[in-house]
């Protein structure tokens, strides 16, 4: 069975190489020897570009079993075992209930034995401040930076500092349609995620993507390079509130769910009759407010708000839905 042999400090670069290509052989694990490790490939591989060998012992992961079949621990604790994760490029993100955090470490691994192509499990406890910071822990691994690939665009990120969501994926594919040739403003751009596949997939003539957490605006910028878009992105970094340009737009992403005091900006920064495309969460009760905020923003600025679109995005929490709202404002 083939393997790439790469040196201890190339193999995660390596490894990452092989991923994106799909040449990783995900049965296999990847086995240290002599300083050098073992990267399992596919039979049909082939590239002058490493080291090819024929495994002597190679390890395979334990295929087919589930989180309750691996895990040795009481019937009655398994009861609440997550049912399902998120996998962010080779990374593994899971809740757990406090009952099972004991045994935190036990399933972290589990998880990794499930899933052969992914090196690390980190257990997630939510989110927190303006900038939606996750609070994570390494349960199993320990590298926490990926790169995730969705919509034929790749994200570089650290999953322990940055959240990625990935239930908006519908409504991000809807937006990388639209824009082609026209000035795009994309405030809380974070690390690309509607800017990189709109430049991918509908080339706007420019994109200006503002962001104002430095570790999200260092990633950005790396992603910017990684899809080849610098001609189509401008990064800044900065507060929205002092940064946003004025009357330059034919459309501008809202996408931050807590972005209702920006509004005036975003609108500002439209040409007239451009599109805004405004995200807020919120709760059932009163959902029609994101419409109201939106009309009374462009009413205090003497524009007019002329609403084409509400979306549900999803669920956000018990009681409250992720929504869009899509207004032209003259």
């Amino acid at each position: 069975m083939k393997a790439v042999r790469a040196s201890t400090a190339e193999a995660e670069p390596v490894r990452q190489k092989l991923l994106l290509e799909g040449a990783l052989d995900k049965s296999r694990k990847l086995v240290e020897k002599d300083g050098f490790v073992e990267i399992p490939v596919t039979d049909s591989f082939k590239n002058d570009e490493f080291i090819l060998i024929e495994q002597a012992n190679p390890e395979f992961y334990i295929p087919g079993k589930t989180l309750s079949e691996i895990l040795d621990m009481p019937d009655s604790e398994k009861l609440f075992l997550p049912s399902g994760w998120q996998i962010l490029g080779d990374i593994i993100i899971v809740s757990l209930r406090r009952e099972l955090e004991v045994h935190k470490k036990e399933i972290g691994n589990a998880l990794l034995s499930i899933y052969p192509g992914c090196k690390t499990t980190l257990l997630d406890r939510g989110i927190s401040g303006k900038m939606r910071q996750p609070d994570r822990e390494i349960i199993a691994g320990s590298r926490t930076e990926t790169i995730h690939k969705e919509n034929g665009c790749l994200f570089k990120i650290d999953a322990m500092r940055l959240m990625f969501s990935r239930g908006n994926l519908t409504e991000k594919k809807r937006m990388s349609k639209l824009g082609k040739g026209e000035t795009v403003v994309d405030m809380f751009a974070g690390i690309g995620y509607f800017s990189i596949p709109m430049a991918v997939h509908s080339k706007p003539g420019k994109i200006i993507a503002i962001e104002l957490n430095p570790v999200a605006f260092g990633y950005l910028k790396e992603n910017i390079q990684l899809n080849k878009v610098g001609e189509i992105i401008e990064p800044i970094r900065g507060d929205c509130a002092l940064v946003t340009p004025c009357g330059v737009a034919d459309r501008v992403l809202m996408g931050y769910l807590d972005a209702h005091e920006y509004l005036g900006h975003g609108i500002s920064a439209l040409l007239p009759g451009g599109i805004l495309h405004y995200h807020e969460a919120v709760p059932e009760a009163v959902e029609s407010r994101p419409v109201g905020r939106v009309i009374e923003a462009a009413g205090r600025l003497g524009k007019r708000a002329e609403i084409i679109d509400v979306r549900r995005i999803k669920k956000y929490s018990p009681g409250v839905w992720h929504v869009v709202v899509d207004a032209r404002v003259g």
